[in-house]
């Protein structure tokens, strides 16, 4: 039977994820974060994007953060999400919409959204279509 840790996604919304894992994969605000069980204590913010938890039985799940911060225990992680759900809940087409949207409003640089909000909504667009890209590559694989 494989070491697991306890995993946690929530967001202020709903509670994604509960349950084990033998190694959970982000991205922090430093680059790509792997933790496996007995990993040292830290906390990290993160970046919009994937987060794929390998269960004991060696299987991948994915899900999406729009970012928060992740806080690492030796046989806990807790990943607290501005904004979480399942990979496979992501609506593409809402994406590729609110990507164009912002694009449009950087480049006009106009209209009610402004040039900060314009450049975060591009950002978590674009990490939510990356997310359902890798579970698609992925699950070709399979």
């Amino acid at each position: 039977m494989a070491i697991t840790m306890h995993v946690d996604i929530v967001s202020a919304e709903e509670s994604v994820f509960s349950g084990t894992a033998s190694f959970v994969l982000a991205r922090s605000s430093d680059g790509e974060l792997g933790v496996m069980p007995r990993h040292v204590p830290l906390l990290a913010q993160l970046q919009p994007g994937e987060v794929m938890l390998r269960d004991e039985f060696d299987e991948e799940h994915f899900y999406y953060a729009s970012g928060g911060l992740i806080e690492v225990q030796p046989h806990v992680v807790t990943v607290l999400a501005d904004t979480a759900s399942r990979a496979r809940d992501l609506d593409e087409a809402a994406a590729q919409q609110a990507k164009k949207r912002a694009e449009q409003a950087i480049e006009n640089r106009s209209g009610d959204m402004d040039y900060a909000r314009a450049q975060a909504e591009l950002v978590e667009a674009a990490a939510q279509l990356r997310t359902i890209q890798t579970l698609r590559r992925r699950k070709g694989q399979g």
